[in-house]
């Protein structure tokens, strides 16, 4: 069965309204507007609304570029902001106004930071693999929640922003940085032989690797999985796996999981739509993923 997952328990984040290919948010105090390729609809509050809401635009500029307009020069260009669930999970996020349009997190994750966290907290000593984990939210929530963490991205500047976001948060110093591309870092972790009790996967539909290595979801996400498979313990763990290619299912996801990885390995699975849900009850679909777990 599809599930329908969102975060509920941000208090420093809000979708206030989508539509018209934009989303306006508030992050902290800062509301930002920006473009949004799946919010076909209409808004539900006028355009002078938005105008008077949103402290700082983004102008596209190219297809995967832009900048930032402020309505107040004064506007900073990073600022704090904090998550926290009922279970004890406390993070803390610098975000910052880039050229691609994001602030440095994907808040719609915050649903599976409660996740990795009660997963961690099950095992004991649990080692995770991240891959493509920008600047860390996930890491972070497994790094609380006692893991070794290997975290891995090829773009050295968000590696070291989520080593900024560990310190900010005041988590144990369990984390490994690893700048390298992901296909290749997996490779080599098969030929070691090492193993992790958490897998979570964060693909782009698009990317580059530390050296230029072209990325392409659906050219390459057979055979990181398959090592994956190979990279989980004996005894089972857990798995987090997103994509936000508009053209993947859960379904697409599922199935790359149930064949790759041992029958055994998981004792639940759970499949659905991430989406970011308004105030006013419409949600905005931001990915699929599948999940599974101990």
């Amino acid at each position: 069965m599809l599930n329908v997952l969102f975060p509920k328990h941000w208090e420093e984040y809000e979708l206030l309204d989508s539509g018209h290919f934009g989303k306006l948010e508030r992050f902290g105090s800062v509301v930002t507007r920006r473009p949004e390729p799946q919010a076909v609809w209409e808004p539900r509050l006028s355009e002078n609304e938005w105008v008077k809401l949103a402290d700082v635009t983004f102008k596209a500029t190219s297809s995967s570029a832009g900048t930032w307009h402020k309505k107040n020069a004064k506007l900073p260009d990073r600022w704090n902001i904090s998550y926290k669930n009922p279970e004890g999970l406390a993070l803390q996020f610098r975000l910052a106004l880039t050229a691609f349009k994001h602030v440095g997190i994907f808040p719609e994750q915050a649903a599976h930071w409660d996740f990795i966290f009660a997963q961690t907290k099950k095992l004991q000593k649990p080692r995770v693999l991240n891959l493509f984990a920008y600047t860390g939210g996930a890491s972070l929530a497994a790094c609380a929640g006692g893991a070794a963490v290997t975290h891995v991205d090829s773009v050295k500047q968000v590696v070291t922003w989520a080593n900024e976001n560990l310190l900010a948060s005041k988590l144990p110093e369990t984390c490994r940085w690893m700048i390298d591309d992901a296909l290749k870092f997996v490779e080599k972790e098969v030929r070691r032989e090492n193993t992790y009790h958490g897998i979570i996967l964060d693909p782009p539909a698009y990317g580059h690797g530390v050296n230029g290595e072209k990325w392409k979801l659906e050219e390459h996400i057979l055979p990181l999985v398959k090592n994956l498979g190979k990279l989980l313990t004996k005894e089972g763990g857990f798995l987090v796996f997103n994509a936000y290619s508009m053209g993947f299912s859960a379904l697409v996801l599922e199935n790359l999981v149930r064949a790759n990885f041992p029958t055994n390995a998981f004792k639940t699975y759970e499949i659905g739509e991430l989406v970011l849900k308004e105030r006013s009850g419409k949600v905005l679909p931001t990915g699929v993923y599948v999940r599974a777990g101990g």
